[in-house]
């Protein structure tokens, strides 16, 4: 496996990992400072994925995805809005990248400064992955749905898995099986995120 630490450089450095090498969370804190234009993740075992970058238009989505939360977050005022490049620690030891996701307020601010800078040591409360139209790579369906169970193995609340190419949602509960919804417009959640909506229309317009 191979890490390019500054692409745009002609003499561009490489790290190569071997492909049976574990790492431990600290460890993988430390190859994700030196390899800042790489998006990394970490599973419970220790292997190191690298997420490759997504096509424009499922990036676009992704942006209105984020929009959408932030503003909920700002409105409500008791939660906290989180992009496609955050890790988050999971108490497998896990270093998970969701696409978008809110952590609640009064659990953000419970975490030291220190804990705030590195991967934040918590599953957030919503969770959104949003696949990529080919299922091949880590942005695929199989992968994703995988990662979903991770979440809800974590604690995760809610996690929702957008389906773009067949304008479909996931909604992965705790300690439910995943339910599928198809042809809504709007994806409301529940409970303490009460109030919350997705406008689907404008995520799948891309």
């Amino acid at each position: 496996m191979s890490l390019t630490t500054s692409p745009a450089t002609p003499n561009a450095t490489l790290l190569r990992l071997p492909a049976d090498l574990k790492l431990t969370p600290k460890q993988f804190e430390l190859v994700c400072a030196e390899n800042r234009e790489s998006v990394l993740e970490l599973t419970a075992n220790g292997r190191v994925l690298v997420m490759t970058p997504t096509g424009s238009e499922t990036g676009s989505r992704n942006g209105e995805l984020f929009f959408q939360l932030k503003l909920f977050a700002q409105q409500q005022g008791q939660w906290k809005a989180f992009d496609s490049s955050t890790g988050f620690l999971l108490p497998d030891g896990s270093v998970l990248s969701p696409d978008a996701s809110l952590v609640r307020l009064d659990r953000w601010q419970a975490l030291s400064p220190e804990q705030r800078r590195g991967f934040a040591p918590l599953c957030p409360d919503l969770v959104v992955e949003l696949a990529s139209p080919s299922d091949e790579g880590p942005r695929g369906l199989t992968a994703l749905r995988k990662k979903m169970g991770a979440y809800q193995a974590n604690g995760a609340p809610l996690a929702w898995l957008l389906l773009p190419q067949e304008q479909a949602v996931e909604v992965w509960s705790a300690n439910a099986e995943p339910q599928r919804l198809e042809q809504i417009q709007l994806l409301d959640a529940s409970g303490e995120l009460s109030g919350l909506q997705l406008q689907l229309a404008k995520i799948w317009a891309g």
